[in-house]
């Protein structure tokens, strides 16, 4: 079965979405998502966005704040036209129906996070995202030139290289995208979309590591494809852990916002002694780079299982205001944030790199963009800077919409070259699902063990040499086998963490997000700026 459409967007976070919308305006969209159109990681994001929008705050100190987040590794030019397109950004979102909190004068109530010299965070309570996410929706499915395939999974983006590999004759010279294999889960049936404009909005791979803030669909798909079609990946070493996860054995990965700490809350040990004070000037306000790794130093120093977050020095009521999600989620695990601290530990959180791309969200095959997480544009650097990551979609939709258009009007002959449908050639049904199964946690336990906050040369090799065990065995299992859901996410998983252990080994120095203990000095005269694979 072939679908054609004029944008073939993978991926339903505020990247795919606010993109469908813009590009809807010129043409057919064709948005696939491998679960319900809802479960994203936008959906899941707590905190807000950044933008400035208060007369005491400046482009350049938003500008400056990200570049001290990035440690030297931000592309300068990137994080101006992020951060100089913000308030059009956040005008859009409320044009489109979605509601931030406001304070008594109806003004929109600005919050502070870790990093930021100002309270610039635009937010609806401690459900940003899933107010965001639920607007944009409501949205898509009004406009009949969209079409949502949910439970629809990418397998591989078609490209020119194949066509070639498979004998096909095309005129095309450079790499070229012209789509993608997508998997029906429901059916099983793999579907053959082709596409004028392709765009990777799959978002981030929490899910690499045992212990992550992520959904369970944020298992590294587009970096994965991108990377097995050619795409060049940047900076994956980079991986953000956020300092404060709920820590409880009924919990599962539940985020603590960092604008928790912004309001005032406080870390202190198991004896109730406050410790960041040792780390930092800005205590609990530092970065999330120094936040984790001060709180990984004190469970390693004390051999306790975690630390505690306390606000339970504010009014009660504003704490329930301020934060109800969070509030009703601990007393779900008789834990009354106004009253007792909460135990918190650092988990996964987001990735810095991703699918190398310019400007205008282009990778380096035609046709092919890259938005969101899964991008690497050069904004974050070595970190990234609380609540910067929604804000760059939603710039970047913008980028990729102006220029793509471009391309499809400059182009209004498009011929597609003859693209064969998906063989399965002689794969069966598999009996032994156990080795997704085992596999999957392996790989999350050795990335966490080896490849996680703190890192050596030799828990890297380690790491490198069982990862390359585990391709081969699914590998082989890839191609002998009928094609599920579970082994497709298995599959980009393990591609994820190789791209990760061996951007960790190309960087010879500490850096931002990336500590390394045989290099535990920066070094800004023989360093990678972007580590490129």
């Amino acid at each position: 079965m072939k679908i054609i459409s004029d944008y073939l967007i993978i991926g339903s976070g505020i990247g795919g979405l606010s993109l469908a919308l813009r590009a809807a305006s010129i043409g057919t969209v064709s948005l696939v998502t491998k679960k319900e159109k809802m479960d994203a990681n936008t959906n899941y994001a707590q905190g807000g966005i950044a933008s400035v929008l208060d007369s005491s705050d400046s482009f350049n100190l938003h500008v400056a704040d990200t570049l001290q987040s990035g440690a030297g590794l931000s592309h300068k030019d990137v994080v101006q036209m992020v951060v100089t397109n913000g308030p059009a950004m956040i005008n859009e979102l409320i044009s489109l129906g979605v509601h931030f909190s406001r304070d008594k004068s109806q003004d929109l109530d600005l919050t502070r996070e870790g990093g930021h010299s100002k309270r610039r965070i635009v937010h609806t309570k401690d459900l940003t995202g899933q107010e965001v996410e639920q607007a944009l929706i409501r949205n898509a499915e009004k406009n009949r030139n969209i079409t949502i395939y949910e439970n629809h999974m990418a397998i591989d983006l078609i490209t020119t290289s194949k066509f070639i590999r498979r004998g096909i004759s095309t005129n095309e010279t450079k790499e070229t995208c012209w789509g993608a294999y997508v998997l029906d889960i429901k059916t099983g049936e793999i579907k053959t979309f082709l596409s004028k404009i392709i765009v990777l909005a799959t978002g981030g791979a929490g899910k690499v590591y045992l212990y992550t803030t992520n959904p369970d669909v944020a298992t590294g798909d587009g970096v994965a494809m991108g990377h097995r079609a050619g795409a060049r990946v940047a900076n994956m070493e980079f991986v953000q852990f956020h300092p404060t996860c709920l820590y409880h054995p009924s919990a599962k990965n539940f985020l603590i916002t960092e604008s928790l700490r912004g309001e005032g809350g406080i870390l202190i040990d198991r004896k109730g002694n406050r410790f960041m004070e040792h780390y930092h000037p800005m205590k609990e306000l530092a970065t999330r780079d120094i936040v984790a790794k001060s709180i990984d130093a004190e469970l390693k120093k004390s051999g306790d299982e975690c630390v505690f977050l306390d606000i339970t020095h504010r009014p009660a009521g504003f704490v329930k205001d301020r934060f109800p999600h969070i509030y009703e989620k601990c007393l779900e695990f008789d834990i009354d944030i106004t009253h007792v601290p909460i135990p918190v530990v650092p988990a996964a959180h987001y990735m810095c790199g991703g699918v190398l791309t310019d400007k205008h969200g282009l990778s380096n095959i035609a046709n092919l963009y890259a938005i969101g997480e899964v991008a690497c544009t050069g904004l974050h650097g070595a970190n990234r800077l609380a609540s910067n990551s929604l804000l760059e979609a939603l710039v970047f939709s913008k980028a990729v919409f102006e220029n793509s258009a471009k391309k499809l009007a400059n182009n209004s002959d498009y011929n597609f070259p003859p693209v064969p449908l998906w063989d399965k050639g002689s794969a069966v049904d598999s009996d032994e699902s156990v080795v997704v199964s085992h596999n999957w946690d392996e790989v999350r336990r050795l990335m966490w063990n080896y490849v996680g906050i703190v890192r050596t040369n030799k828990r890297l090799a380690r790491a490198k040499t069982r990862i390359d065990i585990i391709q081969n065995e699914i590998k082989e299992y890839f191609w002998n086998f009928i094609i599920t859901g579970d082994l497709l996410e298995l599959r980009n998983l393990a591609t994820t963490a190789e791209l990760i252990i061996s951007s960790a080994t190309m960087r010879k120095e500490s850096r931002g997000l990336h500590y390394n203990l045989d290099y535990p000095e920066k070094d800004d005269v023989n360093c990678r700026h972007d580590t490129v694979i």
